[in-house]
């Protein structure tokens, strides 16, 4: 079987989704890899050091496509890019299925066998094929960065000459794997971190990290399958955003990362909690690409609101592209083996893995909750 890995056509994409280091495990297990010139220079991956692990660099974009059997991107996939590839081909991408309908709908149409790493079940066998946990430690943890940089005070505590200065205090309202790499590295770097979450279980992740886990007296435990959150009841609502604005007014740093799976990121951070905080602050919202945990976010861009900096990147692992790109690599080669057998895709559709994440085959959209969703939308439209 032979994959092609393609440049993103976004700009502020670096990342890729196979790098140099995984040719060769590939290519023991008879799968072939093809590179579009330059697809990986942007994670420091050169068409050479590709070739000298024995993939091939096509001639173009064009020519990586036909060749290949399947396709493998790191961004979701435009229409147009869908178009470009051959009926009866295979793609590995994030889909967002449930969100994406009228993109499912293309795939099935050409036939497109689709696999959607979002939709890889959180268990403990496909741990290694994960790629969200992978991607939200590198989001984590750059949003630390990115808040440290923006904000005009220090981190961490320092005893100086001029007198003693107070560390910076970090809120972090998500206690998923993003929200733990935020606070491993915010502890790193010295501040007094707190932290949120409706899952009660995160409360002792939380600690052990040192920081301190915000209560909210009376919640409900919003804990669901696989590790996420489900949407609360309008009184939990209630009670958890009187307790989010108390510590918000006293934090320097907020950085946001609770998602809801195939819904709007829920608003934790309301106009007013921004209004509230100190002049100079600073808001990063990883949930920006699901429209921000934040009521001010703009997604995609960085904002100053009531004094407050928001930022809404839509890039953040692709700041440490480099290993955000070993990450998801890593991921995809436990992938590619579980779904091949001798260098061929082999499919049992009842297998959980396979069943999970596999969205269009065969002409047909496959999975249960992704033909919900566009029959749901299809009806609304």
């Amino acid at each position: 079987m032979k994959v092609a890995v393609l440049t993103e056509a976004l700009d502020i994409e670096r990342r890729v989704p196979i790098v140099p280091e995984s040719v060769k495990r590939l290519l023991a297990k008879k799968i072939e890899t093809t590179v579009e010139p330059g697809a990986g220079e942007r994670a420091l991956s050169s068409d050479a050091t590709y070739t000298a692990e024995g993939a091939t660099v096509a001639a173009s974009r064009k020519d990586a496509i036909a060749a290949a059997d399947l396709v493998m991107r790191i961004r979701v996939p435009s229409l147009e890019e869908v178009n470009e590839m051959k009926e009866g081909q295979a793609l590995i991408a994030p889909l967002l299925p449930l969100v994406n309908t009228e993109l499912v709908k293309a795939l099935a149409e050409r036939k497109i066998t689709a696999f959607s790493v979002d939709a890889i079940p959180r268990t403990t066998i496909a741990q290694m094929m994960d790629v969200l946990s992978s991607q939200a430690t590198c989001s984590g943890y750059h949003a630390v960065l990115m808040a440290a940089s923006a904000l005009p005070r220090f981190f961490p505590m320092f005893i100086t000459a001029a007198g003693t200065i107070a560390p910076a205090t970090a809120l972090i309202m998500g206690a998923g794997v993003a929200g733990l790499s935020a606070i491993g590295t915010a502890k790193r770097l010295g501040a007094r971190v707190e932290a949120f979450d409706v899952r009660k279980v995160t409360k002792e992740q939380v600690e052990s990290l040192g920081a301190k886990f915000v209560e909210v007296e009376g919640a409900e435990d919003a804990a669901a399958a696989g590790g996420y959150a489900k949407e609360l009841s309008e009184d939990a609502k209630k009670k958890q955003a009187e307790a989010i604005a108390k510590h918000a007014a006293k934090a320097d740093v907020i950085i946001c990362t609770a998602l809801i799976p195939g819904r709007r990121a829920p608003i934790l951070i309301t106009k007013e909690m921004v209004a509230s905080m100190k002049p100079g602050s600073v808001i990063v919202d990883l949930a920006s690409e699901q429209q921000g945990n934040c009521e001010l976010t703009e997604p995609g861009k960085t904002v100053v609101k009531h004094g407050v900096t928001i930022i809404g990147s839509l890039d953040f692992p692709s700041h440490v592209a480099v290993h955000a790109s070993q990450m998801y690599s890593r991921n995809m080669e436990k992938l590619l083996f579980h779904l091949t057998k001798e260098g061929a895709l082999t499919l049992d559709r009842e297998e959980e893995i396979t069943k999970g994440c596999l969205i269009t085959h065969g002409g047909e959209i496959v999975h249960a909750k992704a033909n919900a969703a566009g029959s749901e939308k299809g009806a609304l439209s």
